[in-house]
């Protein structure tokens, strides 16, 4: 079993993973998020206002509870990689992956020498809390938990030399980009950019490789559960928040901004 990593074990056992994408860049929000249930979270660097140091406060926030966390770089930068992974970030998940080499030179960043090049410097770091954890080094490999991202047309077409690159543990299609990159953009939707996913996800599986994605249509994520997807997330906390929040103000203000009921007034806030 891979050392101290329950999401790895359980992509590896094949059991569906359902899980929330934070992009509030909060470690308040990603709390209460960590409370819902959902067998993981991913914080994310590449599209949210996230750094090293909020992505650390986020980690912080979610470990006393059960929802794995898997962070997502900006980008596959081997320094970049090497701190986030000092400040505890066990599964990383690395965007716009087109080629088996991209996918080797990832897995060396996620490695002690001599398997890979990443910087040896956890006696100072969280992830082996500060030197607490005596045979981090041992383990530390093994328990790395590496996802890709595969959403070009480019990277579909590497996509079995992607799976086949030893030490990625998934591999995550991006609806989104793959639409733009098929010229849907804005359309992941699209019968096309569908039997694209469709396909790449049986690939994967076929590979022996963990599959997932992200749709906030609760239908589709349904759908890649049952073709087998391991990880896949429901739905984004802002847009989750902002769909509340807009419904709420339509239900007091209606859609054109005009106020459809009277409200009290009151001396103060009235809470």
């Amino acid at each position: 079993m891979p050392a101290n990593n329950p999401f790895k074990a359980a992509l590896a056992a094949r059991q569906a993973q359902v899980g929330l994408w934070l992009s509030m860049a909060s470690p308040y929000l990603s709390e209460v998020a960590a409370t819902a249930g959902f067998d993981w979270l991913l914080i994310d660097g590449e599209h949210a206002p996230n750094d090293v140091r909020s992505i650390l406060a986020q980690l912080q926030a979610v470990a006393p509870y059960r929802a794995a966390p898997v962070v997502r770089a900006v980008a596959g930068d081997v320094a970049l990689i090497k701190q986030l992974l000092d400040i505890g970030a066990k599964t990383l998940l690395v965007p716009m992956v087109d080629t088996a080499q991209q996918a080797r030179a990832l897995v060396a960043a996620t490695r002690y020498p001599p398997a890979g090049i990443r910087g040896v410097g956890s006696a100072v770091a969280r992830v082996s809390q500060w030197s607490g954890r005596a045979d981090y080094l041992d383990i530390a490999d093994d328990e790395v938990c590496l996802l890709v991202q595969a959403e070009t047309v480019t990277a579909l077409a590497n996509l079995d030399a992607i799976c086949a690159v030893e030490g990625v543990d998934g591999v995550f299609i991006g609806p989104a980009d793959l639409a733009a990159s098929m010229g849907h953009r804005g359309n992941p939707g699209h019968p096309e950019v569908q039997q694209a996913i469709e396909s790449a996800m049986r690939t994967i599986i076929a590979s022996g490789k963990a599959a997932g994605t992200l749709t906030s249509d609760a239908a589709l994520a349904r759908r890649y559960l049952e073709l087998g997807c391991t990880f896949v997330a429901t739905g984004v906390d802002v847009l989750l928040f902002a769909k509340a929040a807009r419904q709420l103000a339509a239900s007091f203000l209606g859609g054109d901004g005009a106020r459809t009921c009277a409200l009290p007034v009151t001396d103060g806030p009235g809470y």
